[in-house]
């Protein structure tokens, strides 16, 4: 059975219409709408030299089969300015957040099965002045979530993580008992729920090197992760560290485990993106809806030239896919 999906296809002057347009090259399995400007992505279609039929449609007449090769579902979002590839607009600020809370909003109402994001410009929706920290917190703010994970997730390796944006300095303070709990539950939830793993195995990275070397290294794991995993394993979680991180990601640890709990950012995306750059797939957990995206940026520069890569495009719309998938089987 055919489920809807929506893309976002992003900044407008950025590479997400290039890549919402690619799609088009091939059939789709399931109904996605592209949620975007219709006479932009006719513009880009051009200067990108592809024949490219861009169907209009809206909740009123919601598509029940998917798109043929070299055609795309488009839901058409006013735009406030022209666009010119590479060229950002802060006018155009509220339509990146508009395509956003329409997708949001229909995977709220049933109408979409999980919705995939193409990249924005962060920067230039804050200089329109509207406060924005990026996909994560605003899909947050939409659903009432309290807490989310950012997982990413290329062919062999899975990362969570407990922290994500902060300053380094910030880190150690900001893994309290209660976050790491909160994480690893959503992380384990949501790999049964939205993956289909029965019973998740997850390896958890120390926060210091040789994970604190029995306190010598920092006593974060001895006061901190060491007993808020062991509770957690009292709950039937099955955890398997803390581990030194510059073993962790060995085939040896690796070969059985369904996901890594990072301690923060780099720790573990720096090898995720060394493995699979271009091959990997953005997933917010915790979240009342299925939510994929690029690993990548806006890419202005490439923009309308046709030289990009849409591989995790297709990595993200195909987790979002399965997951949806693997949701309604769990149900």
């Amino acid at each position: 059975m055919a489920l809807r999906f929506a893309l976002t296809a992003g900044e407008p002057a950025g590479i997400g219409p290039d890549l919402s347009l690619l799609l088009t090259q091939q059939a789709q399995s399931h109904v996605l709408i592209c949620i975007a400007n219709l006479n932009m992505l006719a513009e880009r279609a051009k200067a990108l030299n592809l024949s490219v039929e861009l169907i209009n449609v809206s909740p009123a007449n919601w598509p029940s089969e998917p798109a043929q090769a070299g055609q795309l579902y488009v839901w058409d979002t006013p735009l406030a300015a022209p666009v010119e590839p590479g060229q950002l607009d802060t006018r155009n600020g509220p339509y990146v957040l508009d395509t956003l809370t329409r997708a949001c909003q229909g995977c709220q109402n049933g109408d979409f099965a999980g919705m995939i994001t193409a990249p924005v410009h962060k920067g230039v929706i804050n200089d329109a002045g509207i406060a924005f920290s990026g996909h994560t917190e605003f899909l947050a703010e939409q659903t009432n979530t309290a807490q989310v994970v950012m997982l990413l997730a290329t062919e062999g390796l899975r990362v969570g993580l407990v922290t994500t944006h902060l300053p380094l300095r910030a880190v150690a303070d900001a893994i309290t008992p209660n976050t790491l709990s909160d994480v690893a539950r959503i992380l384990d939830h949501d790999l049964k729920t939205k993956f289909g793993i029965a019973a998740p195995r997850i390896l958890v990275c120390g926060l210091n090197p040789h994970a604190g070397e029995s306190g010598h290294l920092g006593r974060e794991e001895i006061e901190v992760i060491e007993p808020t995993l062991a509770k957690l394993r009292e709950e039937g979680l099955n955890l398997i560290g803390p581990l030194p991180a510059d073993t962790l990601f060995t085939p040896k640890y690796l070969e059985h485990a369904d996901a890594v709990l990072a301690m923060y950012h780099d720790q573990g995306l720096t090898v995720l993106k060394y493995l699979g750059f271009g091959r990997a797939v953005n997933v917010t957990l915790g979240l009342p809806i299925i939510r994929t995206s690029v690993d990548h940026g806006t890419a202005l520069d490439l923009a309308g030239t046709g030289k990009i890569d849409d591989g995790s495009l297709k990595v993200a719309l195909h987790t979002a896919y399965h997951m949806a998938q693997s949701q309604r089987r769990h149900a």
